[in-house]
C-alpha cells in the first residue's frame, strides 16, 4: 500500500519531517510511505488558476496523493492553527472530489500536543470529505517518543485502507 505523507512544516530541520522519516522506518510490511515536500512549490491558492488547466505543480501533487491508499499529515501548531503552507495545499485539493474517503492519519507536534491545529486539520479534512482514523491520529509533544504508538497508528491505517478497498 503507497502512503503519502505530508509535513506542515517547510522547515529544513522540520520535527514532522523527522516524524514521517520515523514512520517510514517503522511503516507495517507492505506499506510504503513516500514523503511529499512540495508544499513550498505550488502556488498561492486563487479558484482562477483553477479553472481548466491547473499549474502543473498541483497536477502533480493531486495525481500523487490519488495513487494513494492513504495519507499521513504531520503538522506543527502556529498561533493555535496549522502552518498556511498547509492549508494552502489543502485548499487545492477541495475541488478535487477523487480524494472523498481517503484515509488519513494525522500527527500533530508541538510543545504543548497542538491540540487547537490537530482539530482545526480534521474538521478541513473531513469537510473535504476525507476519512479521519480518529483511531490512528495523534497529538505529540515536541519532546515525546512516540515510536510504539506511531507504529500502532500506522497498522490502524493500514487496516482502513484495506477495508476502504475491499468496500468498493
Amino acid at each position: 500500500m503507497k502512503v503519502i505523507a505530508i509535513s506542515g512544516s517547510l522547515r529544513a530541520g522540520s520535527s514532522n519531517a523527522a516524524m514521517l522519516r520515523t514512520a517510514k522506518q517503522l511503516a507495517p510490511e507492505g506499506m510504503d510511505i513516500e514523503l511529499w515536500e512540495g508544499a513550498g512549490a505550488l502556488p498561492h491558492f486563487n479558484p482562477d488558476l483553477d479553472d481548466g488547466e491547473p499549474p502543473p505543480s498541483v497536477t502533480e501533487f493531486r495525481e500523487l496523493l490519488r495513487s494513494a491508499g492513504g495519507v499521513i499529515i504531520c503538522s506543527p501548531e502556529y498561533a493555535h492553527g496549522v502552518p498556511g503552507s498547509l492549508k494552502n495545499a489543502l485548499d487545492w485539493l477541495v475541488s478535487d472530489g477523487t480524494l472523498a474517503g481517503k484515509p488519513v492519519m494525522i500527527v500533530t507536534i508541538a510543545p504543548t500536543r497542538g491540540t487547537f491545529a490537530h482539530a482545526q486539520l480534521a474538521e478541513t479534512l473531513r469537510t473535504m470529505s476525507w476519512n479521519v482514523i480518529e483511531e490512528a491520529s495523534l497529538t505529540l509533544r515536541k519532546s515525546e517518543d512516540a515510536r510504539e504508538r506511531l507504529r500502532a497508528s500506522l497498522e490502524m491505517l493500514a487496516i482502513s485502507s484495506a477495508l476502504r478497498r475491499t468496500d468498493r
